[in-house]
């Protein structure tokens, strides 16, 4: 079942997605299941989901760009990035919205041409701030509330793709 936050109905949300010309995600909780596990010698372990990465290689070859936007660092997030050929990642990151505007800036696009993908409170001043604002099933009550799509998949776990899927359908 979709659902669809702030009491949007799909007619609304489809209208949405069909302006998008590029996705922007959270890494933690998005990308993976927002476990973060350290090892003895502090090496860093996270976990991506291959259908999410199908997704945006799906993604791009449709024309739609896809950025990162994350407040750790993490050389994974490096290599996952150049594996799917992510050229837009921004890590490390206090002020999420400043990079919105650097990014739109930067390609020239408008709001309502932007997808932002988030699941904690921390993302929220993105998702205010784009045409389409997605958070996962496991996304926090406060961001669920305030989305316009709220996948069946927790993050990790295919919502990526799945928020893709969606988007690339309404297009068609």
């Amino acid at each position: 079942m979709i659902i669809f936050g702030g009491g949007i109905g799909l007619k609304n949300v489809v209208k949405k997605a069909r302006k998008i010309k590029m996705i922007i995600s959270d890494v933690d909780g998005v990308l993976t299941d927002g476990k973060i596990i350290i090892g003895n010698n502090g090496q860093e372990f996270k976990a991506f989901n291959s259908q999410d990465g199908m997704g945006i290689n799906m993604a791009q070859k449709q024309g739609l760009r896809f950025a990162i936007i994350t407040g750790r660092i993490s050389k994974i997030v490096e290599i996952r990035a150049e594996e799917l050929n992510i050229k837009d990642v921004y890590q490390d990151v206090d002020n999420k919205r400043a990079i919105l505007k650097m990014i739109m800036d930067k390609y020239n696009l408008k709001k309502e041409e932007l997808a932002y993908i988030g699941d904690d409170l921390n993302d929220l001043p993105v998702l205010n701030r784009v045409g389409l604002a997605v958070t996962v099933n496991n996304g926090v009550k406060k961001v669920r509330e305030t989305a316009d799509y709220v996948t069946t998949r927790n993050g990790g776990q295919g919502a990526v793709r799945e928020t893709i899927d969606f988007i690339l359908a309404c297009r068609d």
